[in-house]
């Protein structure tokens, strides 16, 4: 009993449980099946809309605009918050006008941006580049101010200074915080999508979704919700992936610092 809780598969297990509920509720009538239809119904959904291609069709154009928007706005992220890090002319010049709009959800900013940019892609891709930018920007400037001054100094002391310090001292040192936002951004690059598809477009994901509930087709609004929800996982895992792989380094360091 204790090996099986302490597996790796257990969360996957209890994944498997909640469908089993899903499948009991439906099939024996607990809830309305109008409302939530039984989850065989749903992957016989989803596996229809795929095959069709008609789901592959609305991903696809979200996965552009999220991608677009998301790489714009760690860029800026990154390219900013090294500013404000490294010199404090810039962190006093942009740190009020940042906490003014970091709080405001992201959602708000939809209707000013419908109004100045429209209803067509360039709206989705600047509200996702925009979302995605404060996570990256926060934790780029904190992983800058948290280098180790010994490590410039002595990097001083060796002649390494300008872009030679920035990629050979700084960067590696900011990299963990990094990645750490571009991880937060890609999850609400991700939300801000489906929002604003489901506030104005005519295509994707988000908008499949609005339109198959309003519709009444609850199947196809289930599957594309569990597509949101495969799609989340994944992208997810395959960032760690990456991440893993290029702060392989780091975490080796670490472990020698410890041992």
């Amino acid at each position: 009993m204790m090996r099986m809780l302490k597996s790796p598969l257990l969360g996957v297990m209890f994944i498997g449980l909640l469908l089993g509920v899903w499948e009991l509720s439906g099939a024996l009538e607990w809830v309305s099946p109008l409302s939530f239809p039984r989850m065989s119904s749903v992957v016989a959904s989803l596996w229809g809309l795929t095959w069709s291609g008609e789901l592959l069709a609305e991903l696809g154009s979200s996965l552009w605009r999220m991608f677009a928007g998301y790489f714009i706005g760690i860029g800026l992220g990154v390219f900013i918050g090294l500013l404000m890090g490294s010199f404090r002319t810039v962190y006093n010049l942009l740190e009020p006008i940042t906490e003014i709009l970091r709080p405001i959800p992201s959602p708000a900013y939809v209707p000013i941006a419908i109004l100045f940019l429209g209803i067509d892609d360039e709206m989705k891709i600047f509200m996702i580049a925009f979302s995605a930018f404060f996570p990256v920007l926060l934790n780029t400037y904190s992983g800058v101010r948290s280098v180790d001054p010994v490590q410039l100094q002595t990097a001083s002391t060796f002649g390494v200074k300008g872009r030679r310090l920035l990629w050979q001292i700084v960067l590696p040192s900011a990299a963990p915080f990094i990645f750490t936002g571009m991880r937060v951004s890609l999850a609400v690059a991700l939300i801000v999508m489906v929002i604003s598809e489901m506030v104005a477009a005519s295509n994707g994901i988000g908008y499949f979704v609005l339109a198959a509930q309003r519709g009444f087709k609850v199947k196809e609004m289930f599957a594309g919700v569990v597509t949101l929800a495969v799609v989340g996982y994944v992208l997810n895992r395959v960032f760690l992936a990456v991440e893993n792989r290029v702060l392989a380094w780091h975490r080796g360091y670490t472990q020698q610092q410890k041992n």
